[in-house]
């Protein structure tokens, strides 16, 4: 399965039903896309003494989450917050990963407990809940809305994937239409628009926008065979990550129809995840080792 959520994000590897009637619609650019990256300061996000760090969740005020490996190979969740690194774990977990914050301080994500077992945690100044889709085998939050919703994706008892939504406490199944190796819901604004993933019977990858219930398709214009989105903003900006003809990973931006390039420099993987209203971008590049990167809109220069 050729299927690229590279790195820190759920992989869709199997099969699930299509549970929505309505067809997808598609989204692409008829000229090639521009090059973000020109336009953007691109700063590393390296945790201390780690030996891998991705930089995964980012709020309106600049915090940012993700993980690091530590010299013992395990993984833990991070917060960094006007410069400084806070880590934390849930109970229990033997591999954390940090995927969300909301303009609350409400981070999200997932760990592993001593089985092996999936599960999805929310940390609200200090104290962690822990979540499971209901009957699901593993479930893995992947953003979270300033509204206290969640979306993400889970593995039923037949190791079927699919996406969800969580709001008010109720759990939804999101399954893209055309999806036969699996669903995922990566990203959620205060509009309740949903961005995400799916697999078609090809094992082609397409991203998704689910809005007013409708679903349109999302692929880079000459992606190979992948194209993801993770990360949708509060005015629609959506941003993800595509595989070129040569098969190299590229960031890309979605602004009211027009696609961008976003490469951190010298990079031969980089992978946009999310971004905020001030443009700001996080994510991860692969560059003598895995970092994550914050992305800075430059001044505009007056004439």
């Amino acid at each position: 399965m050729k299927y690229k959520i590279l790195g820190a994000l759920v992989l869709v590897v199997l099969s699930v039903a299509v549970a929505l009637a309505q067809g997808p619609t598609s989204t692409s650019s008829t000229t090639p896309a521009a090059a973000a990256s020109a336009f953007l300061s691109f700063t590393a996000i390296n945790f201390p003494g780690a030996t891998r760090t991705r930089a995964l969740g980012l709020n309106d005020m600049g915090d940012i989450v993700g993980d690091f490996l530590d010299s013992s190979g395990v993984l833990h969740g991070y917060v960094l917050s006007q410069g400084n690194f806070t880590t934390f774990d849930p109970p229990g977990s033997i591999q954390t990963r940090g995927l969300a914050i909301n303009n609350r301080g409400v981070i999200g994500g997932t760990f592993l407990d001593s089985s092996h077992v999936r599960h999805s945690y929310l940390l609200n100044h200090g104290v962690f809940k822990i979540f499971d889709f209901p009957s699901a085998t593993g479930t893995s939050l992947q953003a979270i809305n300033d509204l206290d919703q969640v979306v993400g994706a889970y593995v039923d008892s037949t190791g079927n994937t699919h996406g969800f939504l969580l709001s008010a406490g109720n759990f939804t199944t999101i399954d893209a239409p055309g999806a036969v190796q699996g669903s995922v819901a990566g990203g959620i604004n205060d509009r309740g628009q949903i961005v995400g993933n799916f697999s078609d019977a090809s094992g082609i990858s397409h991203g998704f926008l689910l809005s007013a219930g409708n679903f349109m398709t999302i692929d880079f214009p000459g992606a190979l065979d992948d194209t993801a989105a993770f990360g949708i903003t509060a005015n629609g900006e959506i941003v993800g990550f595509y595989d070129d003809s040569n098969g190299v990973i590229h960031g890309f931006t979605l602004i009211a129809g027009n696609f961008n390039n976003v490469d951190s420099p010298g990079a031969f993987l980089t992978e946009a995840v999310r971004a905020n209203e001030a443009g700001q971008i996080v994510g991860i590049y692969n560059l003598a080792g895995q970092h994550g990167f914050l992305a800075t809109p430059n001044p505009i220069q007056k004439p």
